[in-house]
């Protein structure tokens, strides 16, 4: 599987007249590999005329009450993992739940479609991550994420010579830091130097989160690791 997403990789820089849209290729690469004895929590919703449809299938449910049910998911557009929160309303929601080694199993499915990449702090340390992504949070460490700045699996730079530029984690082969600069090296060969771009006017702490090989699938997070981007040195990514 992850020569597949590498040959993905690959195809997006053949050339306009042989790519196809990744969210297709990936969407098929996903399906392809579906067995039919996986499973995981499947949410139901049964509206007001008492129609029973499936909301969705291989999630893991974090928590519910009678106002709501939220549950972990796989955004195959973002290629991360997700949570979602729905109110009950006038609606009523039914969860099969599953078994823990049926969740590691859809856990392992997450990883195999989402960013992978093997991190280096400025310490030495190196963690191989999961489910990569970028998310930004106050100064500092203090307080919860910032709603106002959206997770994402892109990396916001200012490229030397070529402007201002939000550049997918699909088309990295790598990043080294060096201080407020970085070094980008591109899956098709080229390399430039740039620096981080904060996409807001207010303080904010960019943070590289994912899941390591330990990450619980019962958490009600949707990750176990998370680094401020002044504390890497490199950034290689599968």
């Amino acid at each position: 599987m992850t020569r597949l997403i590498g040959n993905l990789r690959e195809h997006i820089f053949a050339g306009p007249q042989h790519a196809a849209p990744l969210q297709w290729i990936l969407l098929a690469a996903f399906l392809s590999c579906f067995d039919g004895r996986l499973s995981a929590d499947t949410i139901y919703q049964t509206d007001a005329r008492g129609k029973t449809v499936v909301v969705h299938r291989e999630g893991i449910l974090v928590k519910q009450d009678p106002s709501f049910i939220e549950y972990k998911r796989f955004e195959l557009k973002d290629r991360r993992v997700v949570k979602t929160k729905l109110s009950r309303g006038a609606h009523t929601f039914k969860v099969t739940t599953s078994t823990p080694e049926e969740r590691r199993q859809i856990v392992d499915k997450w990883r195999r479609f989402g960013y992978t990449a093997t991190l280096t702090d400025t310490a030495g340390k190196t963690t191989k991550i999961s489910g990569l992504y970028l998310d930004f949070y106050p100064p500092g460490g203090r307080g919860s994420l910032l709603d106002s700045l959206p997770p994402r699996t892109t990396l916001p730079v200012l490229i030397d010579g070529a402007g201002a530029d939000e550049i997918d984690f699909f088309k990295i082969s790598s990043i080294v830091f060096q201080g407020e600069r970085m070094t980008l090296a591109f899956v098709n060969g080229q390399v430039k130097s740039a620096g981080f771009l904060l996409p807001t006017d207010q303080p904010a702490e960019a943070r590289f989160l994912g899941m390591t090989d330990q990450y619980d699938p019962a958490s009600p997070d949707v990750f176990d690791f998370a680094i401020p981007l002044d504390q890497v040195k490199e950034v290689r990514f599968e």
